[in-house]
């Protein structure tokens, strides 16, 4: 069996599959990655049990068909280092050997039987499918994953989830201090549906998604999700498990609303955030006419800061707590230029809202306040 492939597209595509394989396996053979040559194609599979990523390149030419498996670092440090040029690989079954040649050289190592590899169990045939553009959802999952919580206790909050209704698609993760929720209406069913798709292949798709609109097909049951995009597809076992009611704590009619620059309230969070306590990194919002003040401090240091930004503001004098890195994780999360912060008193969850919204979607993000001691 031989066949050519660009030195770069292989390479590429299987740093991509490597972030599937764990560093320690409990089946020696999840150190490899899956060949197999069929139709002029190679589609190449790595998995760590509970995961499993494909990904297909076409062949500059192929003779043969077939499977093996082969390290993946191996493969990896091979190949990485080489410029674009034609990689031409011939694999000898019998030997369990593979040898490939390029412009100036030469590299050969073992290759294991591919009936070792394990079997990926199908989506049954009465799933629920979704069809997404690509990079609508690659942005929901990158505007959401810094929300999700790593909770032994509570796993289904370690994930990011997709809860289909008869109006939308709603996409969303809390910890239970900050909540995203993106709400997509193009996107929706008949048939209500959920599932809680875990941390580790949402990450896995926010990398591997181009950004060029193309349809990302969803398919699941309530046990495992299988995502085909364009360069190949995932399949990955489903957090079981009853999410939280995410609409019963978002706050509605806040009186209290700020109008901000968002870049510049970033700028001046972060400028009075290292004078705040390490442990509790709260800032006081302060706000009245049309100014946004910010105080720090840390009574064990004897430090503290404070800054004053211009900003609209709807309602009575107030003052709130939040925790600085929470409210910067969030606002730079967001993409439009202006944010409006809604806020009802200083016990109850401050929402934060672009004031920029993508074509039928709708985007929010919850802050849990903090207590403050007057």
């Amino acid at each position: 069996m031989r066949f050519t492939i660009s030195s770069t597209a292989l390479s590429s595509r299987l740093l991509s599959l490597s972030r599937v394989i764990n560093s320690k396996n409990s089946l020696q053979i999840l150190d490899c990655f899956l060949f197999e040559i069929k139709n002029g194609q190679l589609v190449v599979t790595a998995s760590d049990s509970e995961n499993v990523m494909q990904t297909t390149l076409n062949l500059d030419n192929a003779e043969g068909e077939g499977a093996f498996a082969v390290n993946n670092h191996n493969i990896l440090d091979a190949v990485k280092e080489l410029p674009e040029q034609p990689l031409t690989m011939d694999v000898n079954l019998d030997e369990h050997k593979i040898y490939v040649s390029y412009q100036n050289g030469s590299f050969n190592f073992p290759i294991v039987n591919a009936e070792e590899y394990p079997k990926t169990q199908p989506v049954s045939d009465n799933a629920t499918t979704i069809t997404i553009a690509s990079d609508i959802l690659a942005e929901s999952i990158s505007r959401s994953i810094f929300a999700t919580a790593q909770d032994e206790l509570r796993p289904v909050m370690n994930g990011i989830y997709f809860d289909l209704t008869t109006d939308h698609l709603a996409i969303v993760a809390t910890d239970g201090h900050k909540l995203v929720r993106n709400r997509n209406y193009a996107i929706k069913s008949e048939v209500p549906s959920a599932f809680i798709l875990p941390k580790k292949p949402a990450t896995l798709l926010k990398g591997a998604l181009a950004k060029d609109g193309s349809d990302v097909v969803i398919r699941f049951d309530n046990r495992s999700t299988e995502i085909s995009f364009a360069e190949g597809n995932i399949v990955c076992r489903l957090i079981e498990g009853k999410f939280p009611n995410y609409n019963s704590v978002i706050p509605e009619n806040n009186p209290n609303q700020i109008t901000i620059d968002r870049k510049s309230l970033i700028g001046s969070i972060r400028r009075v955030l290292p004078f705040a306590s390490d442990s509790s990194q709260l800032i006081r919002f302060r706000v009245d006419n049309g100014l946004l003040e910010l105080n720090a401090e840390d009574l064990d240091f004897s430090t503290s800061a404070k800054e004053s930004t211009i900003c609209g503001y709807e309602g009575n004098p107030m003052s709130i707590g939040f925790k600085g890195s929470s409210m910067l994780e969030i606002l730079n999360n967001l993409q439009s230029d202006e944010v409006n912060i809604q806020l009802a008193d200083p016990s109850r969850a401050g929402i934060i809202i672009p004031m920029e919204q993508p074509e039928n979607e709708q985007i929010l993000m919850l802050i849990m306040p903090m207590l403050l001691n007057d």
